[in-house]
């Protein structure tokens, strides 16, 4: 097997850096205990728990580096030495030299960095698992931020995520619930993103797209693209300048909101997901800041776009459900929305269902909301689906993740924050949008043009349809069953006029209604 080398490197480097006693010293039995002590005989172990970790994972390179950012931000299930040492991973990830570094980009640009900076700091400001970040000021006078793609990550990546598929196929083979939980999809979906984060003209276009939608808002910054400057292995941005989200401190300091700041995080992401359907999937502390600019005060400030998430209306229609049933403990919903989905075998009992669900969800409720973890009842949630043959999808996965960090990042800036209660309005709003009026009146201008298309046409198509019919009911030589044919037709055809007589007035006679009682509402006022 060709990933027989990298399996042995990862192997050597968790026992180098003791992560077998780390694992085994977890457990309370006895003999895994004497088995950590007899195992650490020989083996320099004096580094914190956190330290040999975080060492580890840079190590090995980008998966396991990620895996790592994404368990820093869950400071409620990680011990507060290791979170805060693999914390170190979000941006201070050993950088690669600056001559290198010089090279790529001079390679990328096609020219000498003197003939398009002004200005250009060899040393980086940020280094993470997949790039790194150097300070530049252009000959124009814009401060910008270049972002140079690491050299050979892409063959370690590859390797990886070939001992990932094999993993998966294995865990499929061997394992009713491998199966059930689709690794191999999973996978997939894993690698297109992380192939997709390796393309910076990707990431320069997926910033384009959450700027466009941001606009407006007034919550979150996302920096300009110097398109003319940007490939592939290079990316040249608007500089941006803050605090990062980490600092909580500083940001007190300043004079910052820290509970406000809080919400405002939920609101961007339940905004990008619902209204949007386009989120940034990436929201570590180390891609998050906060501005301090009089201007755009206490705005958060996005970076790093490689890893974007997309949702069609389907999915966000289902999302939007549940999570309302939830919130109102409507656990029968949650479980029908489950069956009616396909998620479940179309056997299973609702009310079942219904029980295995509720147990898991009241005790979390029984307690103040401020105190229930999202991660916690994810958790629950998802052992109790085994019972149920749940079939995990893919396309959410990466949703599951960055609500994670959403939730473990707004708990970081204010341990109170009532997640349920932030997102609840929010939801429910997004619902009356979709199923109310308003939503009839976005729906009917979304088809207007293709209606103004068709009409014109319509007595022509039904002429020529017509027509066809009465023609290949007279080749066959049945005169009678063509004229019983026009006469059906015709029928209908009236019972049609009928019908769209009905509606109109209906419609007439509502719009009437409508405007009557705004002015009778008016007249009241005066």
């Amino acid at each position: 097997m060709r990933n027989w080398p990298r399996l042995a490197l990862i192997a050597w480097v968790m026992l180098r850096h003791g992560m077998d006693q780390l694992v085994l010293t977890q457990f309370s039995h006895p003999l895994l205990r004497l088995l950590a002590r007899v195992l650490s005989v020989g083996r320099r172990l004096d580094a914190p728990r956190g330290v040999r970790l975080r060492l580890a994972f840079e190590r090995l390179g980008p998966i396991f580096v990620k895996f790592g950012q994404v368990l820093s931000t869950r400071r409620d299930l990680m011990p507060p030495d290791i979170a805060d040492e693999l914390a170190r991973l979000q941006d201070r990830v050993p950088p690669f030299s600056s001559a290198l570094a010089r090279q790529l980009i001079e390679k990328s640009l096609g020219r000498p960095i003197e003939a398009v900076f002004a200005q250009f700091d060899a040393d980086p400001v940020a280094s993470a698992s997949i790039a790194q970040v150097h300070f530049g000021v252009l000959h124009d006078g814009r401060q910008v931020a270049v972002k140079v793609l690491r050299p050979g990550v892409l063959e370690v990546i590859d390797a990886d995520l070939g001992l990932l598929r094999t993993g998966a196929r294995w865990l499929e083979r061997l394992s009713a619930d491998g199966r059930r939980l689709r690794p191999r999809e999973v996978v997939a979906e894993f690698d297109k993103y992380l192939h997709d984060e390796l393309d910076l003209g990707r990431e320069a276009a997926n910033a384009a797209q959450l700027r466009r939608n941001m606009d407006g808002l007034d919550l979150l910054m996302v920096p300009e693209m110097i398109w003319d400057l940007s490939s592939a292995e290079v990316l040249v941005m608007e500089r941006m300048f803050g605090v990062p989200i980490s600092q909580v401190e500083r940001l007190r300091e300043a004079g910052v909101d820290i509970p406000r700041l809080a919400r405002d995080g939920v609101t961007i992401f339940f905004t990008q997901v619902f209204r949007d359907g386009f989120f940034h999937a990436d929201m570590h502390p180390g891609n998050i800041m906060v501005s301090l600019a009089p201007a755009t005060f206490q705005r958060y400030i996005a970076l790093d776009f490689g890893i974007v998430g997309t949702l069609d209306a389907r999915d966000k229609e289902y999302l939007a459900q549940n999570f309302l049933a939830f919130f109102q403990r409507d656990y029968r919903r949650v479980a029908e929305l489950h069956i009616e989905s396909g998620w479940v075998p179309p056997t299973t009992r609702a009310d079942e269902l219904e029980g295995a669900i509720r147990a898991v969800c009241e005790p979390h409720f029984d307690r103040p909301l401020k105190d229930i973890s999202l991660g916690q009842v994810l958790m629950r949630l998802f052992q109790t689906s085994r019972r149920f043959n749940v079939e995990i999808q893919p396309q959410l996965v990466l949703l599951q993740k960055t609500l994670l960090n959403v939730e473990g990042l707004g708990r970081q800036l204010y341990p109170e924050l009532d997640l349920w209660s932030t997102a609840k309005p929010f939801l429910e709003r997004w619902m009356n949008e979709q199923i109310g009026w308003r939503a009839l009146a976005h729906q009917l201008r979304q088809e207007a043009p293709r209606y103004a298309q068709y009409l014109p046409a319509l007595p022509r198509l039904l002429h020529d349809a017509l027509k066809a019919q009465a023609g290949a009911a007279s080749g066959s030589g049945d005169a009678a069953a063509s004229r019983e044919l026009l006469q059906a037709l015709l029928a209908e055809q009236r019972r049609t006029n009928r019908m769209l007589q009905t509606a109109g007035w209906l419609v007439t006679g509502f719009l009437l209604g409508v405007v009557s009682a705004a002015l009778l509402v008016r007249w009241m006022m005066l």
